[in-house]
Order: C-alpha cells, then sequence, then structure tokens
C-alpha cells in the first residue's frame, strides 16, 4: 500500500511541478456527468485527491449555498493544473460536461480521460436542437481530440 501510494504522489509530482501552486488553486478539476459518475468514480477520485492532499474541485463538493455556479467553475478550470474528464453513457447529452470540457482545452489544461461504461469511439455529440451549430462544432471538436488521447477504462459491472 505504501508503494502504490508513493508511486501515485511521484505521479502527481511531476504533473503539478510546472507552476507555483497557492493556497487558493484547485489542483484537479472533476467533469463528469452526475448522474452516471457521482456515487462511485468522481466521488472516489474526489476523496483520493483529498487524501493526497491534492485540492481537488467537484462541484457538489467544492461549492456552497450562495455561490455563482458558473463563476466558481470557470475559477476552478482557469486555476487547475489538470482535467479528469469523466465520460459515461450520458456525458454527451449535457451541455454543461461538454462546455466545462471544452473550457479544460481552451485553457490548455491537461485532459486525463477516464471512460466509465462507454468506449471512447461510443462518445457522440448530437444535435438535439437545441444548441447553436456553432456550440455543437466546438463541442465536436473536443471530443475528437479525447478520442485521440490516453485514458482510462473502466467498468462499473467488473469493478
Amino acid at each position: 500500500m505504501q508503494r502504490r501510494s508513493s508511486t501515485a504522489m511521484s505521479l502527481w509530482g511531476q504533473i503539478f511541478r510546472r507552476g507555483k501552486m497557492t493556497q487558493s488553486n484547485c489542483h484537479v478539476f472533476i467533469n463528469y456527468r452526475r448522474v452516471d459518475t457521482n456515487k462511485n468514480v468522481a466521488g472516489l477520485l474526489y476523496d483520493h485527491f483529498s487524501r493526497l492532499n491534492l485540492r481537488p474541485f467537484l462541484d457538489n463538493k467544492s461549492m456552497k449555498p450562495g455561490d455563482k455556479l458558473f463563476e466558481k467553475i470557470h475559477a476552478a478550470i482557469r486555476d487547475c493544473k489538470v482535467g479528469i474528464a469523466v465520460f459515461s453513457p450520458n456525458y454527451c447529452n449535457s451541455y454543461f460536461c461538454l462546455h466545462e470540457l471544452c473550457m479544460l482545452m481552451e485553457c490548455k489544461k491537461r485532459v486525463i480521460p477516464i471512460f466509465v461504461d462507454v468506449k471512447p469511439s461510443e462518445l457522440r455529440v448530437v444535435d438535439n436542437g437545441r444548441c447553436p451549430a456553432k456550440q455543437l462544432d466546438r463541442f465536436r471538436e473536443a471530443i475528437a481530440e479525447v478520442k485521440n488521447t490516453v485514458g482510462l477504462t473502466f467498468n462499473s459491472t467488473n469493478g
């Protein structure tokens, strides 16, 4: 167990060695679809990063009543060093998930994809008629980039 923990700290040390971190910064922004992954993968990631003394951002744990939703999320994305994008079967149905993913990429953040019960080839942005064409193109570009990024896979039925 000690070996695994020190290896994880070494990996995160390499990722975060660029730039000085201040107390108010978010180290890891967790982008996820709440309905699919809040109680398992996203929550576990948040707890694990917290135990490693990293400052993760997970909307339902990092925000309090009265916080301005978009301001807080945008600030966390700007401040983070790494984004973890947890892709799930309903991820691409969420405007907010796709918007956050685009922001991470537009801010030139390192994005580490985790594919939960979905393969990268299955990710598709669908036009539901509620989003402007320019936004759809932006979302599709972000998804295309993620499909070509080495990530992790997790099958919730097998663990």
